[in-house]
Formats: C-alpha cells, sequence, structure tokens
C-alpha cells in the first residue's frame, strides 16, 4: 500500500466510524501521511487521476445499481454495490480513466449505514436471485487492508440466500477475506490476461502468476473462485500469451471450483483514445482494427473477436467441460459463432448465471 502519500476528509465524513477507522489505520500504517480536511482538488486531468490520494467523503447516490448495459448486446443482470471510485492500479485500458471526472480513491464513508437499506431491499425479494459485485467503479480488494470494507460485506451476503457478492480484483490483497468465517454466497473472482498484457499494460497489478496463487489461497480455504478474461487483448503472439495463463490455470486452480469464467473483448468509447494515447504512450491496446459498435464503442471487427472467443473456449473446454462460461457485452451471432450457443436475450443469460449460482450454492 505504498502508493499513498495523501489522504483527503471531506465534512461529515468523520460521523462515520467506517471512515474513522479506516482513518485510523492510515495513520498507523503511514505515520507520515498528509492528511487534509475540507481542501482537495474538485478537477480531473488526463495525467492526474489522484490514485496516490486516499478521498473520504460522504456518498449522497444510491450504493445499489444495475450493470449499464446496453440493450444491443446481452448484459448478465449484474448489480453493483458502489462502495467507493478509481482504482491505485493504473491498466492502460481502464474505462475509469474517461468515466472519472472527480479524482482520487474515493471511499465512501457512510457505507456501513447505507448497506443497510441495501440489504432491507434484498430482504424484500427473496424470490430473485442478486448477484452483486464491488468491482465495477473500483478495484474491489485494492484497498481493502485500508478500509476493511471485506469485513463488513462478507458476513451480510454469506447469510443471504438469494444474494451473492463478488469480489473481483486484480490484487493479492486477501487476508481480510481470509480471516472471514463466512464462506457461503461469496464469490473471489479475479480479471487475468496474458503475461504480455499483465507486464505492459496493467501498471502496479501483480502478475499471473501471483494472482493465481491468491486463488489457489481462497479456493484451499474453502471459496467459491470466479475469473475474468476481459479484456482479451490482440497483440503479438497472444494465442500462446493465453495459453500460458491457461496453463498456469490448470496448475494452481480445481475447476470444479469455479462458478463463471467470462470473456469480453477490449472495447472503449472513442473519447478514451486521447486519454490512453496521452496517459500510457507506449500502449500496444489501440494498434488493432476497431469498428464502432451499436453501443457507440470501439470494438474489434466481428471476425477477430469471433477468433478469440472461440480459441479461449476451445482450450477452457479441454481443461474442464463445465465453467460457467459467457461472453460480457457480446450480441446472439457472436456467441452463436464463437461458443456454439446462446441465451437468446439479457433475461436468458441472467437466468443461465442464476442456474450456475444454485448449483454451486444451493
Amino acid at each position: 500500500m505504498t502508493f499513498i502519500n495523501k489522504v483527503f476528509i471531506d465534512h461529515g465524513s468523520l460521523d462515520h466510524a467506517f471512515a474513522r477507522n479506516a482513518l485510523d489505520r492510515v495513520r498507523e500504517g503511514f505515520p507520515d501521511i498528509v492528511i487534509e480536511k475540507n481542501n482537495y482538488p474538485c478537477g480531473l486531468n488526463d495525467s492526474g487521476m489522484g490514485k496516490d490520494t486516499l478521498h473520504f467523503l460522504p456518498y449522497k447516490g444510491e450504493f445499489l445499481k444495475p450493470c449499464p448495459g446496453t440493450k444491443e448486446y446481452i448484459c448478465c443482470g449484474y448489480n453493483i454495490l458502489n462502495i467507493g471510485t478509481n482504482c491505485p492500479l493504473d491498466c492502460s485500458y481502464c474505462i475509469l480513466q474517461s468515466y472519472i471526472n472527480i479524482p482520487n480513491l474515493r471511499v465512501f464513508a457512510n457505507l456501513e449505514e447505507e448497506l443497510g437499506n441495501v440489504l432491507n431491499f434484498f430482504d424484500s425479494h427473496t424470490d430473485s436471485i442478486f448477484r452483486v459485485g464491488t468491482g465495477e467503479f473500483t478495484d474491489s480488494l485494492a484497498i481493502d487492508p485500508i478500509t476493511f470494507c471485506s469485513d463488513l460485506l462478507i458476513p451480510e451476503f454469506s447469510k443471504r440466500k438469494n444474494v451473492i457478492l463478488e469480489l473481483k480484483t486484480k490484487t493479492i490483497n486477501i487476508n481480510r477475506v481470509l480471516a472471514s468465517k463466512s464462506r457461503d454466497r461469496i464469490v473471489v473472482s479475479w480479471s487475468l490476461n496474458s503475461p504480455y498484457i499483465s507486464s505492459r499494460e496493467e501498471i502496479r497489478a501483480p502478475g499471473i502468476k501471483d494472482r493465481l496463487e491468491a486463488a489457489r489461497k481462497c479456493q484451499s480455504e474453502g471459496f467459491v473462485l470466479g475469473f475474468h478474461f476481459d479484456p482479451l487483448i490482440i497483440h503479438p503472439g497472444w494465442r500462446d500469451g493465453y495459453l500460458k495463463t491457461l496453463d498456469l490455470m490448470d496448475k494452481y486452480i480445481d475447476p470444479k471450483g469455479i462458478i463463471w469464467i467470462s470473456l469480453g473483448s477490449f472495447r472503449y468509447m472513442p473519447a478514451l483514445k486521447r486519454i490512453v494515447r496521452k496517459r500510457h504512450p507506449g500502449t500496444i491496446i489501440l494498434d488493432g482494427e476497431f469498428i464502432q459498435g451499436l453501443d457507440g464503442k470501439m470494438r474489434y471487427f466481428k471476425p477477430i473477436r469471433i477468433d478469440i472467443y472461440s480459441f479461449i473456449k476451445e482450450h477452457l473446454n479441454e481443461w474442464h467441460p463445465n465453467l460457467g462460461l459467457y461472453l460480457c457485452m457480446e450480441s446472439d451471432d457472436v456467441w452463436h459463432e464463437s461458443i456454439g450457443w446462446s441465451p437468446g436475450n439479457s433475461q436468458g443469460l441472467k437466468h443461465y448465471l442464476d442456474v450456475r449460482t444454485i448449483e454451486l450454492f444451493g
């Protein structure tokens, strides 16, 4: 956690025990840290996202929101629990570079209080299954050693039979997860890529081997795992590169303990291109052949996407035939041509993943 060099505390944050306790950990771990109250920059420039600055503030918006998929592509029906925004990692392809317009690693001080409203919502809809993740606008575990957010969330989600919580990360910050006594309804997931992309484009992130060693540790201690190959990126020797990652998965992971694996190709809103060029001038992620999709995002040409999905699917099936494989934000025809079937629509994909949830958790 050596990335932190400053902390901003917004007005009202210290009214909340969640923020006070986290700040105490910052003071203990970083005794020389600069802490400022009610005095922080409100603008964001292309080069500085405040990835070295913690910012505690009460969040006034909704803590639970549906994944912002589009009707043009099949979406999985995921729900997002907003615990904060931004991430200390600095992946060249990260959509947050163009999405976030306020800098810093924002930690929502009122999470503990607002969590009660979220849980009440789940409890009032026991006829539905909710798949909930915290890794949409941040990494689920990147600053968990400071916030202890997993201590707050895991026990509450674990006791509810109609909800699962997915903690998605590129880090190896699993100590708080492993310290929990709860295992039921919790999925610990890792974003994976080829070693080439990991080493060049996923700045500050642990390597693929380290991530899979952390995943093995979680699995050995009773957690269900998920994996996400998203974004898959075309690069020199990409077939051999992704095979190296699949070989490492075979070495470290028992496939029978995986609830799902998602595949998604690199896609981006056009505004991201300029930011990426400025912040990551040595990147190769923009070198592919792209076309604007139905949702306005730039995507690889359809035959390229089908090729890479088909390749990954073939080799995953050789490893284990029942991995809960699915595509993220793709069209019905790409599903059919690349992995041989399709859920038909977003409701069909939600049903497929809900069934996976029942199979692994009951």
